[in-house]
């Protein structure tokens, strides 16, 4: 297990008196053209413009049938609901998310170093990586609130300490994503714009921000100005299909008010070249589970 070394200079300052918005320093595709893996050319290309693609089947039936059945043990384990890794539903309390699933479960961390996963990380980050985050989420319905619009990136480098873009993430569907269930919308291309948000962060701010963000939240305008600039994309798809997007991606998700229950299993790439130092704009790191400061490599 490697550690965390300090400081290092903040190219994205972020938490000040006021939004910023900076010009994208870093590239969005490290590896040189060529590279192999699971993506194309043309897969790349797509994501460098972009800031995201998606992946029809990543999965196939079985699979996707193992993954649920092992998100499903996970939810409804009262032992893993008392567990600090899990976060609840403020309204139905109800198990909304679970981090740390590669450490927790065998099967997910199968998942995370399936070749068909990892490799384009890989190819993506150019470098080795290593598990920043690992998370299923569960959204049932008739009222699972939403995730409202944000940039990973912004609290990755304000509270966990990632210095610079290289970072991905991928969402797998393990349930049907229709376009009415609460899917994940992203502004193609904003990823090339950071967002500097305005106000402090409180200590522990994770405790309320992954039940509903408040630091690290765009204004209206900002939101606006992106939209109006880039447009919103909503992903639907089969169980078993997948998206990649870029840390800086601006997306959210709605309230899922359908009887169709959204399930997905959530896995955040980093370079071994960009571990995470101390915080750019939090008084403390947030817990492990949340932000790892594990670098090993993905084998």
């Amino acid at each position: 297990m490697t550690t965390a070394p300090g400081r290092t200079a903040d190219l994205y300052p972020t938490r000040g008196a006021e939004e910023v918005l900076i010009e994208r320093k870093d590239p969005v595709v490290w590896s040189t053209p060529g590279t192999p893996g699971p993506f194309t050319g043309e897969d790349l290309a797509g994501f460098e413009r972009d800031g995201f693609r998606a992946v029809e089947q990543l999965l196939t039936p079985a699979e996707v049938t193992e993954y649920h059945a092992e998100l499903e043990r996970l939810v409804s384990d009262p032992v893993m609901r008392a567990d600090e890794r899990s976060i609840v539903e403020p309204r139905s309390q109800e198990v909304r998310s679970i981090f740390e699933v590669h450490r927790i479960s065998e099967v997910f961390a199968r998942l995370a170093a399936d070749p068909r996963v990892v490799g384009r990380a890989r190819q993506i980050l150019g470098s080795d990586v290593y598990v920043h985050q690992s998370r299923i989420n569960v959204k049932p319905g008739f009222g699972a609130s939403g995730f409202y619009w944000h940039s990973d990136f912004e609290t990755w480098h304000a509270e966990d300490g990632l210095a610079n873009m290289r970072t991905v993430s991928v969402s797998i569907a393990l349930t049907k994503n229709h376009d009415t269930n609460g899917g994940l919308m992203i502004m193609p291309g904003s990823h090339r714009t950071f967002l500097g948000c305005a106000g402090e962060t409180p200590r522990d701010n994770y405790k309320k921000s992954l039940q509903m963000q408040d630091a690290g939240t765009p204004s209206d305008e900002a939101l606006t100005k992106l939209a109006g600039e880039y447009g919103i994309r909503l992903f639907t798809g089969e169980a078993g299909s997948a998206t990649w997007f870029d840390c800086n991606a601006m997306h959210g998700s709605g309230d899922n008010i359908t009887p169709y229950p959204r399930s997905n299993v959530f896995l955040v790439f980093n370079s071994v070249e960009n571990t995470a130092v101390e915080p750019f704009a939090a008084p403390v790191r947030r817990p492990e589970y949340i932000g790892a400061r594990d670098f090993t490599p993905v084998k």
